[in-house]
């Protein structure tokens, strides 16, 4: 049986059932999760349901599928221990959330909200400060499929660009590529930092009072990764005292944000609800993964894609 707690559209659902005939697709919900999956071999999920309780009860299950890309509240050690695959949709972000990056940072260089305001007011006023983002140097925390695209894109505004990854490889479109622990040396000398690092032990509070401090004052700090890369508190003092000129947040330590965050008081935050991501070309993308993976599990041979490493949690 394969078991998808993933909500796709029906449209979506025939689809699968004319791709694979033979294989029987079981499309639950929250409530029948418990009914069906003693019974399933394979799990498709958006990953928020991947918990100790679930793979225990899963006593046939040998591949879980992942139709999102962060998975670091998975039980990996149960799973390592019970030997099953997991896959999860890394890459289908990298479109959408590379687009995203740039467009909110030529929104804060070109006053979008300034300009919007006045449009309001009817209010016409030329003295607005503009900036461009061409020719400047973008520091991306995390160089894989998201991050090399932002980077891909940034190039277009003839940017430098500054990767930084846990082992500090050479990847495309990156001028530079460094180790995370060269992170602090290199703030000093870039005008944007965008993060899209996933959440590990190692990125945890990453970004402190003390790198924000790093920057230069006109620096502008973009997280789209985890929300738990960022001590919010410091953030916060970071913007009080002009240590950066501007933070854009799509992710937080806790979602959805409260109504009565100060981050939405922020005039030098911009807050949005963790949609960079958003796509209508999400869901097809994912699941182009999700079937050329089953072509390979019913073979029995090949490459999977995407297979998490259950030691790192990615």
């Amino acid at each position: 049986m394969i078991l998808f707690s993933a909500k796709i559209s029906d449209k979506h659902q025939e689809k699968l059932k004319q791709q694979f005939p033979e294989q029987h697709f079981v499309f639950s919900n929250a409530n029948e999760l418990e009914k069906y999956i003693p019974d399933a071999e394979v799990f498709v999920t958006y990953g928020d349901d991947v918990t100790t309780e679930l793979v225990t009860a899963g006593k046939k299950l040998k591949w879980i599928a992942s139709l999102s890309a962060g998975v670091e509240g998975s039980p990996f050690q149960l799973i390592k221990e019970k030997e099953i695959l997991f896959t999860n949709a890394r890459g289908i972000h990298k479109i959408q959330m590379a687009e995203y990056a740039i467009s909110m940072l030529l929104q804060v260089y070109r006053q979008s909200n300034v300009v919007r305001t006045n449009e309001i007011n009817h209010k016409w006023d030329k003295t607005v400060r503009m900036q461009e983002i061409t020719g400047k140097t973008m520091l991306i925390a995390g160089t894989g499929a998201i991050g090399g695209e932002v980077a891909r894109l940034a190039k277009a505004f003839q940017m430098n660009t500054i990767g930084i990854s846990r082992s500090g490889r050479k990847v495309e479109y990156f001028d530079e590529n460094h180790s995370i622990d060269e992170l602090d040396s290199i703030l000093p000398s870039v005008d944007f930092v965008v993060s899209v690092l996933p959440s590990t032990d190692e990125t945890k509070g990453i970004f402190a009072y003390k790198q924000f401090k790093a920057l230069p004052n006109h620096a502008v700090f973009l997280n789209m990764g985890r929300g738990d890369a960022v001590i919010d508190e410091d953030l916060l003092q970071a913007i009080n005292e002009s240590e950066i000129a501007h933070a854009v947040l799509d992710v937080f330590n806790e979602e959805p944000l409260s109504a009565d965050h100060i981050f939405w008081e922020q005039e030098k935050i911009t807050v949005t609800p963790h949609i960079s991501a958003m796509s209508p070309n999400y869901v097809p993308r994912a699941l182009d993964i999700f079937t050329a993976n089953l072509n390979t599990y019913i073979k029995g041979e090949g490459e999977y894609i995407n297979v998490i490493d259950l030691n790192r949690g990615y």
